[in-house]
């Protein structure tokens, strides 16, 4: 943002120049203030005060305030905190306005992504259990070094897993046929 800093019956000091700087600076956060803006602060004094008048044309209009105050610095705050209490405003009134827009663009983004989640094949891998004791079955899953391994266990015949824990050690799933 660009300043334009006018004195009324008063000469502008630098650190008067600094101040007002500086907090139109912080400005910059807001989306609505372009940096090609230029920013207008004209300071007035009169016998028993001083106003400070600031125009800063923005996106959706023109941001502007007056203030009258026994102190110059603390007029330029007054003036900044109605400022930001206008682009605060400005904003809402924005989001209310669009509000439906987005709703339903966001309605359709997730839409698009359910589609997309539904056409992703499943990975499907056949896995043949062959006949082991559990020991031969820890030393295969070690040798791929895969976190589980499925075999058909020699003493019961049925499919069991086993995997590794993460705190420690194996852990055994057996596998039982349903009951019909």
């Amino acid at each position: 943002m660009r300043f334009e800093i006018i004195g009324k019956n008063i000469s502008i000091t630098s650190s008067m120049r600094e101040k007002i700087e500086n907090k139109l600076s912080a400005l910059d956060k807001y989306l609505l203030i372009d940096p090609d803006t230029t920013a207008r602060v004209v300071a007035r004094v009169y016998p028993s005060s001083q106003k400070v008048e600031i125009t800063i044309p923005s996106k959706v209009g023109i941001l502007r305030t007056e203030v009258k105050h026994d102190d110059f610095y603390s007029a330029v705050d007054l003036a900044i905190d109605k400022l930001e209490d206008q682009i605060r405003r400005q904003k809402t009134r924005l989001n209310r306005r669009h509000r439906e827009h987005l709703a339903n663009a966001f309605v359709e983004m997730d839409e698009k992504e359910e589609k997309a989640a539904n056409s992703i094949p499943v990975r499907t891998k056949n896995v043949t259990a062959d006949m082991m004791d559990l020991d031969e079955a820890i030393m295969k899953m070690e040798l791929l070094g895969h976190n589980f391994f499925i075999y058909t266990d020699e003493e019961s015949g049925q499919v069991s897993v086993v995997y590794r824990r993460s705190s420690s050690g194996y852990g055994l799933i057996e596998v039982e046929p349903a009951e019909e």
